[in-house]
């Protein structure tokens, strides 16, 4: 290691973070020493040659000056003059002023000639790992795009090096250059064979290489405009041998010679800076894009579920190279986001996003967090009972990354909560006739819930026991509520009861995993004293079916003011209601709770049961009848407990522990609770097998059609 310089760390302390801040202002300092350079030489080669010696004298002295001075004041990086051909040394030991300034000053692009900045930047950076490679080292461990200047933005335009290693030891004057055609041959069994056996016996590096080429050509052989490929697959025998060796076989040999180890806290030690990690870093990019571009045209799980799985071994070497990581991550979030994959190969996918997740630093870790909403929200569009249940997989999956570090999620989480809650906004300030298209949608009735099952997972109270300390999350709960309870109440008409119930479901979960209360009972008042409820149904006699809640949002025209509707309705407010009250049926102060609430059902019955302006909906008075006697059984039942503590309202230890050891389900509220739960299982279970065997019905029946349209084909064939 070589022993850094003055001006290096002056440079490293004072001057380093802000290089890296402006590099794109480089090119015009780049300019300006140009012109000074110009100015330098059309001054010397007007000048004497007795004043040229005194010239240079000074002009030695002064660079040295400006080399510390003036440098470091314009904020360049390290600069390192490009290789080229050596001046022939003068006879007599002395050199022009041109000369001199020219090996001085730092060469720059002229407007004449055109310069690969890339090459300079890659030259500059290699000229200092061999000259200052402590202050080389630093900048790759503190910021490595830094050094990074010859990355593509596409995976597509990556390139293996074909060059063998006999050819590397040559001097470039005996290569091939790049202009020639390449040699296209055909990939064979016996070729794959010989591959295999070398990298499982040898960890052979050429046949690493020659099995990544065939390995992309595979990938891009129904591509129509094809990059210059070395293999041709002629069969598809050689097609699936080729994906299964490289699937299975490169990424061992990849962890044979480059092995990756990871401490206890999850951190993993990549050889970046050996010489084998160099040498390998073409292969592993070139494995990786082909992996990514041979993806989206896959169709069979079982393969997808293989694909998928080469990719978690090269994870920790592909944490070096983020643009090409952002791209597969954003590839492997649309499997897990796409709801006609089944559902083994969305959990593989899940486990490749989850694995990121826990080794990358705070960057990828933010990457990965927004790929998995932004592709929850996408999947999340259309819904149907076809499709719900894969969005619950994906907002329960998604709920459980977004816990793994919630330093992260929280500042990702705000971001999104605010776009939500500026968009309630802009709705409730200043409506439009089609405004509220932009809040009730799927989409944001999707996301509402997705935060509630998050803040439910990670702000548990008893998780929060056992870490010893509140989760960070916990602060998104009030701006996630107040959004919430402003959806449900924007447009407060019959059509979109449905959103209401799904929204305060939502809130109720929130309230019963985080231990906070909630006021839901007021929202489900204002659903019971609307006409939809409060009148008699119009249309008695309809033939509608049951409209199901969970898959619909708004009501359609045809339900309202039918009493296929008013049951519906009736049936999710005694559901509601009996969780709310269930959340505190131990609590001390459940007597409280419950009157006000109890004495407004009372008042709605006593109106809802009078023959001439009553409702005369039997069914509905009776269900809410018993949910009031329930509640006020239960209140009777505290207090009977609490008439014998002799702790006083200021003892919060005491109060929290109130019917501590008692069970939710020994209540009465929680008995009755409980019984309605299993009878609304055995009901859901019930529709479910139906809409089963009514699918199973139709694709026989669909069968059995288009056989028949094949029989009449043939028929009409052989007249």
């Amino acid at each position: 290691m070589g022993k850094q310089t003055k001006s290096t760390k002056k440079f490293e302390k004072k001057h380093l973070k802000d290089t890296i801040d402006r590099r794109k202002e480089f090119a015009k300092i780049k300019q300006r020493h140009q012109k000074n350079d110009k100015r330098k030489q059309r001054n010397a080669s007007q000048a004497t040659e007795h004043d040229s010696d005194r010239d240079v004298e000074k002009s030695v002295a002064k660079h040295e000056d400006v080399n510390q001075d003036a440098f470091f004041q314009d904020a360049l990086p390290v600069p390192s003059a490009k290789p080229g051909k050596k001046q022939p040394q003068p006879a007599n030991g002395k050199r022009k002023h041109t000369e001199i300034e020219a090996e001085d000053a730092v060469e720059e692009p002229t407007q004449d000639v055109e310069v690969d900045d890339e090459e300079d930047d890659e030259i500059d950076m290699a000229a200092l790992a061999k000259k200052d490679p402590d202050f080389h080292k630093y900048l790759q461990e503190n910021d490595p795009e830094l050094l990074d200047f010859n990355e593509q933005d596409n995976l597509e335009d990556l390139e293996v090096s074909e060059v063998s290693e006999e050819e590397d030891a040559r001097p470039n004057k005996k290569r091939k250059t790049s202009k020639e055609e390449p040699v296209v041959s055909s990939v064979t069994i016996d070729m794959v064979k010989k591959w295999k056996i070398a990298m499982q016996e040898q960890h052979s590096i050429r046949s690493l290489r020659e099995t990544v080429l065939a390995f992309r050509a595979a990938a891009h052989m129904d591509d129509e405009e094809t990059k210059d490929l070395k293999y041709v697959i002629p069969s598809s025998d050689i097609y699936h041998e080729v994906l299964v060796t490289a699937l299975k076989d490169a990424p061992k040999v990849l962890a044979h010679h480059l092995p990756v180890k990871e401490s206890k806290g999850g951190k993993l030690t990549v050889p970046t800076n050996s010489a084998q990690f160099k040498r390998l870093s073409p292969l592993i990019r070139t494995f990786a894009t082909s992996i990514n571009h041979f993806l989206p045209s896959l169709s069979d799980p079982a393969t997808i579920r293989m694909t998928l799985q080469s990719f978690e071994p090269l994870l920790p070497y592909l944490l070096q190279f983020r643009k090409f990581l952002k791209q597969i991550l954003r590839s492997v979030a649309s499997i897990w986001s796409d709801n006609t994959s089944d559902e083994a190969t969305r959990i593989t996918a899940f486990l490749i996003l989850r694995r990121l997740l826990t080794i990358g630093d705070a960057g990828i870790k933010e990457a990965v967090l927004k790929a998995t909403y932004e592709q929850l929200i996408k999947g999340s569009r259309n819904t149907s009972a076809h499709t719900i249940a894969g969005i619950n997989l994906m907002k329960n999956s998604a709920a459980e990354l977004w816990g793994l570090d919630q330093k992260v999620a929280y500042t990702t989480g705000f971001t999104y909560i605010r776009s939500a809650a500026m968009h309630l906004r802009t709705n409730v300030t200043k409506p439009t006739k089609d405004s509220y298209k932009t809040v009730y949608n799927w989409q944001f009735i999707h996301s509402l819930d997705f935060w509630s099952r998050v803040l439910s997972m990670h702000c548990n109270s008893l998780l929060e026991a056992q870490n010893g300390k509140p989760s960070e999350l916990r602060q998104l709960i009030y701006p996630v509520v107040q959004i919430t309870l402003g959806v449900m109440r924007l447009i407060p008409t019959p059509t979109y009861f449905p959103l209401r119930f799904q929204l305060i479901r939502a809130l109720l979960r929130i309230s019963q995993s985080t231990g906070t209360y909630i006021p839901l009972a007021s929202a489900l008042l204002e659903v019971l004293n609307s006409t939809e409820m409060k009148k008699q149904a119009k249309n008695t006699t309809t033939t509608l079916k049951p409209l199901d809640f969970s898959i619909n949002f708004r009501a359609p025209t045809s339900y309202l003011k039918t009493r296929v509707y008013q049951d519906g309705l009736g049936e999710q407010l005694l559901e509601l209601f009996s969780e709310f009250f269930v959340l505190w049926c131990k609590s001390i102060a459940y007597p409280e709770l419950q009157l006000p609430v109890t004495v407004m059902l009372k008042r709605w019955l006593k109106t809802a049961s009078k023959q001439s302006t009553g409702n005369k909906n039997g069914k509905l008075n009776q269900s809410l009848l018993l949910l009031v006697q329930k509640s006020e059984a239960n209140a009777k039942w505290i207090t009977e407990r609490r008439n014998k503590v002799t702790f006083t309202p200021r003892d919060r230890a005491e109060v929290e522990g109130f019917l501590k050891d008692v069970k939710w389900d020994d209540t009465p509220m929680g008995a009755f609770v409980s019984g309605q739960r299993q009878f609304r299982d055995r009901r859901q279970k019930t529709v479910v097998e139906g809409r089963e065997a009514e699918d199973k019905r139709r694709t026989k029946d669909k069968k059995g059609k288009n056989e028949v349209d094949d029989e009449d084909e043939d028929d009409i064939e052989v007249v």
